[in-house]
């Protein structure tokens, strides 16, 4: 990370069911503002899968993402210390957050939420009976394909929390 100075900003990393939000929460207790676009994303259109069709949630959520975004500038600029509660899964996302923060004197932590597929589906399995904006259910053949998507940081200066 080259910003020593400013704002922390922790990048979390990692699949769906991998426990990026229980750990963002954390933080938030502790006096770190949580920005989590999935709670918005919902707030606005309701259940994935169930309010909208899933194929519709990347353009329910780019909105949301700029907005988070701008929102994250404007608490960087201010120094408070902020978590981006979102799956992060594209390496060249991940860049461009480090970049935005670094552009406005903040400092990012990439932190990596590392689980293996049974791990996962067990979580979601057990998240799947939820119905809060941080339970979109997950079937076995969506987490194939988001396991299939998925670029696992490497050489990213991220910081690995396997996750058991």
């Amino acid at each position: 990370m080259a910003n020593e100075g400013g704002s922390e900003v922790f990048l979390l990393c990692g699949l769906t069911g991998s426990g990026k939000t229980t750990y963002a929460k954390k933080l938030e207790i502790d006096g770190v503002k949580r920005l989590s676009v999935d709670e918005r994303v919902y707030a606005r259109h309701g259940r994935y899968g169930v309010d909208y069709p899933e194929d519709r949630y990347f353009e329910l959520e780019q909105p949301v993402v700029f907005e988070v975004e701008a929102e994250l500038i404007q608490l960087i600029e201010q120094g408070v210390p902020v978590v981006i509660d979102h799956g992060l899964w594209v390496r060249g996302e991940r860049a461009r957050y480090k970049e935005l923060v670094e552009e406005h004197g903040g400092r990012w932590r990439l932190l990596y939420f590392k689980a293996d597929t049974e791990v996962l589906r067990r979580r979601l399995r057990e998240r799947n009976h939820r119905t809060d904006g941080n339970a979109l259910t997950v079937t076995d053949e969506a987490l194939d394909d988001f396991l299939a998507r998925f670029e696992e940081p490497v050489d990213e200066g991220e910081e690995v929390i396997v996750q058991r």
